[in-house]
């Protein structure tokens, strides 16, 4: 009898037609990911988890959901196996300054700061979700440019976010493709980026060093060392959670800002929530709240 490699089975499986998703099963995994992730992924969405799951099945030969659920929880490879699935299933397209109220928000808020106090200390801002980076450099941009037309010296840190590892590898590197840059005006080009071959462009090392990314599943934000920001900027997260598990990472969020501090949200990623720290930003075009001084509390 002769032996299979492996290489037969694992390239015929990969013509087969994907095996089709009961919804007992769907809710099975969908229960896997809110106890890990909190990500609340509805029944509507099932195809969108069958297609997802299939890809990576056929990737490494495996024939049923069944099979990959007892690979992810009990193989010894469970975790990396994790790691790879929740990458394809949070990773959404962003660019820099994709929301343009939003950032524009954060230039306004900057600007009208008193400049004796921003002189005084360095401003830090964190990207909640950060995926491949355009938001963390693009916080960068505007920090440095406000310091710049302010004439203040240049103390500020950005840190990015995100729950995915791979994603967090390619923020890191700092290097995009050109159609990732279409929201950029040239002078921006210029100033913060380096033309690679391909088509790429570099993340200038002046701003780059001035991010740096962590590894942070939302579920845990109490464990999380980010403490101290004066921007915290939320957006395209929220709609992944359950109403009361947003309220409940946004509470988290509103502990970890200095009073004066601003958190910026996605509009309508939340309509019914309040902190007693927090005063509404009144705009049409964003959701904002700014902590209040502890004398008006």
């Amino acid at each position: 009898m002769a032996i299979n490699d492996g290489t037969e089975v694992e390239g015929s499986w990969s013509l087969k037609t994907l095996p089709p998703m009961e919804d007992q099963e769907f809710f099975r995994w969908q229960a896997l990911l809110e106890k890990r992730t909190g990500m609340n992924l509805p029944i509507q969405r099932k195809t969108f988890l069958q297609t997802s799951l299939g890809i990576r099945m056929r990737e490494i030969g495996c024939p049923s959901y069944q099979e990959y659920f007892h690979k992810i929880v009990d193989s010894p490879s469970g975790v990396v196996e994790w790691a790879i699935l929740v990458d394809r299933l949070t990773v959404q397209e962003t660019r820099f300054y994709r929301d343009e109220d939003a950032f524009g928000l954060v230039k306004d808020y900057l600007l009208t700061r008193p400049v004796e106090a921003l002189a005084k200390s360095t401003i830090e801002a964190w990207s909640v979700g950060c995926s491949t980076g355009e938001e963390p450099y693009t916080l960068a941009m505007i920090i440095e440019e406000c310091l710049e037309a302010l004439g203040l010296a240049k103390y500020y840190g950005v840190t990015g976010t995100d729950i995915s590892s791979p994603v967090l590898e390619k923020a890191r590197t700092a290097v995009y493709p050109a159609r990732k840059l279409v929201t950029l005006n040239e002078e921006r080009k210029e100033k913060f980026f380096e033309k690679r071959n391909g088509n790429l462009y570099a993340v200038i090392p002046r701003l780059k060093e001035r991010v740096c990314f962590a590894r942070v599943n939302v579920l845990n934000l109490k464990d999380a060392p980010m403490h101290g920001m004066n921007i915290i900027f939320c957006q395209n997260l929220l709609i992944y959670f359950r109403r009361w598990r947003r309220k409940e990472i946004l509470n988290r969020l509103a502990e970890r800002l200095v009073p004066g501090g601003i958190l910026v949200l996605g509009l309508g990623e939340i309509v019914d929530w309040t902190h007693p720290l927090l005063q509404r930003v009144g705009s049409d075009k964003t959701l904002a709240f700014i902590r209040r001084n502890e004398r008006n509390s």
